[in-house]
C-alpha cells in the first residue's frame, strides 16, 4: 500500500475522530457540576462504614472491588500481549554497551533521586486508605523510579536491576494474590472479596482492613506490569540502536 492510499485512508478516520472528540468535549458539563447522587452519598457513608478516610481508594478497592479485579487482569493480559510482540529471540549482552551518563551530577543526582521516588511511591500506596493514592498510582509511580536508574545511569546498571525473570513472578504475585483474597472470604462462607477483618482505625495504614493486602498486590502487578513494559521495549529497541550507533 502506497503513501497515497494510506493518507487517504487515513484523512477520514482522523475527521470522524476529531468530530466525536470535539463532540464530547462541547457536551462536557460545567466545572464543578456534578449531577449524579452516588459520589454525594459515599462521601457520607464511606468513614462510619469502612473507617476510610480517602473515598476513591474505598470503592476501587471495597465497594466494588470485584470490577477493580477485572481491570487489574486486563492490565495483566494486555502486557503480555505487548511482550509476546516484542520479545525475540536474539538477547543482548549489557557488557558491550557504552550508554553511560557522561555528567556526574545528572548521575548523583538522578540516583539520588531514586530513592525519594521510590520511598514516594510506597507511600502512595502504604497511606492509599487515608490520603490520595492507593496501589495503581503507587505502582505506577514505583515503576517510573525504577526507570532513573536507567535514564540517570546506564543499561548495565538498569539490567542488574530488573529482570524478566524476577518482575514475571512478582506480576503474577500481584495479580493472583488479589483473586486468593477474594477467594479467601468464600472459604469463610462470605461473598467474594468481602472485607474480611472488617473496619480498622480510622486515619491509619490498617484503617482498609483486609483491603490493605488488596491494595498492595494491586500496586505488586502494576508496578511489575510497567517495568515489563519498560525492559522490554528498552531490551528489543533502544539496546540494538545504541549498539549501531556505538
Amino acid at each position: 500500500m502506497n503513501r497515497r492510499i494510506r493518507i487517504a485512508l487515513f484523512m477520514p478516520s482522523l475527521a470522524l475522530f476529531g468530530g466525536l472528540l470535539t463532540w464530547a468535549l462541547v457536551a462536557l458539563p460545567n466545572f464543578g457540576d456534578y449531577r449524579g447522587p452516588y459520589g454525594y452519598i459515599l462521601n457520607r457513608v464511606v468513614v462510619p462504614e469502612r473507617h476510610m478516610s480517602n473515598v476513591v481508594t474505598s470503592v476501587v478497592f471495597d465497594y466494588r472491588g470485584f470490577d477493580t479485579m477485572g481491570e487489574e487482569f486486563i492490565l495483566f493480559i494486555a502486557v503480555t500481549g505487548v511482550v509476546l510482540l516484542l520479545r525475540g529471540d536474539e538477547r543482548h549482552d549489557p557488557e558491550t554497551m557504552n550508554d553511560d551518563i557522561g555528567s556526574d551530577g545528572v548521575r548523583v543526582g538522578g540516583i539520588l533521586a531514586v530513592g525519594v521516588a521510590v520511598v514516594m511511591s510506597l507511600w502512595l500506596i502504604a497511606f492509599g486508605f487515608v490520603t490520595p493514592g492507593g496501589g495503581f498510582q503507587g505502582g505506577a509511580a514505583l515503576a517510573s523510579s525504577v526507570v532513573l536508574v536507567f535514564l540517570a545511569s546506564s543499561w548495565r546498571a538498569w539490567s542488574g536491576t530488573v529482570s524478566d525473570k524476577v518482575l514475571d513472578p512478582i506480576e503474577g504475585l500481584g495479580a493472583g494474590g488479589y483473586a486468593v483474597i477474594g477467594l479467601a472470604a468464600l472459604g469463610f462462607g462470605l461473598p467474594f472479596l468481602t472485607n474480611l477483618l472488617g473496619p480498622g482505625k480510622a486515619g491509619t495504614l490498617v484503617s482498609g482492613g483486609s483491603a490493605v493486602f488488596v491494595n498492595w498486590s494491586a500496586g505488586m502487578e502494576v508496578a511489575a506490569a510497567n517495568l515489563i513494559l519498560f525492559y522490554e521495549f528498552l531490551h528489543e529497541y533502544i539496546v540494538p540502536l545504541a549498539k549501531r550507533q556505538s
